[in-house]
């Protein structure tokens, strides 16, 4: 069997596909792997990292403006269309996929449109809240579309097509119990731990607001743990600590890093989270159950990080706070008060067990293996 996987843009579309390569091969003896991304595009660097091949088609996305720029990026893109559309063919006539899923970014389009044009069973699986445009597109030709959350549906022309499997979570994230992951850490008092992330790469706009939130913990005395990742904007993060007298030497409790690079060991010992709102991130607040106050970015297209925070705030599961809101004094004050309201937090975990779906690779894995054997 050959599966071919395209998707790219973010992790939050490159993530599930590998997870579900990885199971896969796991069960199917000799199964074949093929990755196509796009053009310049992170999972060009990211997919290789996991071992697995990745070709590329020339594709670029649609701009929603009318500025002169804009429209010449977009005429742009329409060419790109065919030529993309001549790669993907050359992709499938070289690799004979048995298979072909989709998991989000454009470079997901002219792949999967051409597969479904041959009659190639096809899938897309979309992790946000709300399609994007290319899964919105692709809905109407593959076979299966799968879905993160039940009230994803509503946004499909055929809900009859749509499947709600959740959106796969990689294992290291169910290892350890909270107390283990405690004990792993070197935490052995009662304090509670909070976690605070703001992307791979981090935000400036919200570690300037760290800046301010961690100098008030420190002023308070440090009532709580505290580990920060941020990212490029470390040495401007400790900078900022040092000017206002805060001395990360002396408590080591506040633990400022550049990298988590241990996110699942350190989310698993927290007992509240505060982040983004991208795909991947909200999947794993959830399999977790770990409440969160999350802060969406307004840098992303059509605000889909505000519709993924909505779905998990109105299941109770999370606090919303959109940045223009959100400040260093307003974020010391949020954290202060969920980690006061114990009885709040275990609501908001069951709120979020609920929600989650821990086996959802496995789910995705039989429709896809149903598709196969249709």
């Amino acid at each position: 069997m050959n599966i071919l996987f395209t998707c790219g843009g973010t992790a939050g579309h490159i993530n599930p596909a590998v997870a579900l390569a990885r199971l896969f091969q796991e069960r199917e003896s000799g199964c074949g792997v093929l990755f196509v991304g796009a053009d310049g595009g992170m999972e060009e660097r990211l997919v290789p990292k996991e071992g697995y091949e990745i070709e590329t088609v020339t594709i670029t996305n649609f701009r929603r403006s009318l500025t002169p720029a804009a429209i010449g990026h977009n005429v742009r893109t329409l060419l790109n269309m065919n030529k993309s559309k001549k790669q993907a063919n050359g992709i499938l006539d070289r690799f004979q996929p048995d298979l072909v899923v989709g998991t989000g970014g454009y470079a997901s389009f002219p792949v999967v449109h051409a597969a479904a044009a041959r009659g190639i069973p096809t899938a897309v699986h979309e992790s946000n809240a709300v399609p994007g445009l290319t899964t919105k597109a692709l809905s109407k030709v593959v076979d299966k579309v799968m879905v993160g959350f039940e009230e994803s549906r509503a946004h499909y022309e055929d809900p009859s097509k749509v499947i709600v499997t959740g959106t796969p979570v990689r294992g290291e994230f169910f290892r350890y119990t909270r107390k283990e992951a405690r004990a792993k850490l070197g935490i052995d008092d009662g304090r509670a731990l909070v976690v605070s992330v703001w992307g791979s790469l981090g935000a400036q706009a919200m570690n300037a607001q760290m800046v301010d939130c961690i100098a008030l913990e420190w002023a308070a005395g440090v009532p709580f743990r505290h580990i920060h990742g941020a990212g490029r904007d470390y040495q401007a993060v400790l900078s900022g600590l040092k000017a206002k007298g805060v001395d990360l030497f002396q408590r080591p409790e506040l633990d400022v890093r550049e990298y988590i690079y241990d996110m699942p060991l350190v989310m698993a010992a927290a007992d509240l989270v505060l982040c983004r709102a991208g795909a991947s991130t909200i999947a794993e607040v959830a399999a977790l159950a770990r409440p969160a106050v999350l802060v969406p970015s307004p840098n992303v297209v059509a605000d889909h990080q505000t519709k993924n925070a909505r779905v998990l705030a109105n299941a109770g599961g999370a606090v919303l706070l959109p940045e223009g809101e959100s400040s260093g004094k307003k974020l010391y004050e949020t954290i202060e008060g969920l980690l006061k309201d114990r009885e709040g937090r275990e609501n908001m975990s069951r709120a979020l067990r609920e929600m989650a779906s821990p086996d959802a690779a496995e789910q995705i894995y039989t429709v896809l293996r149903g598709l196969v054997r249709a």
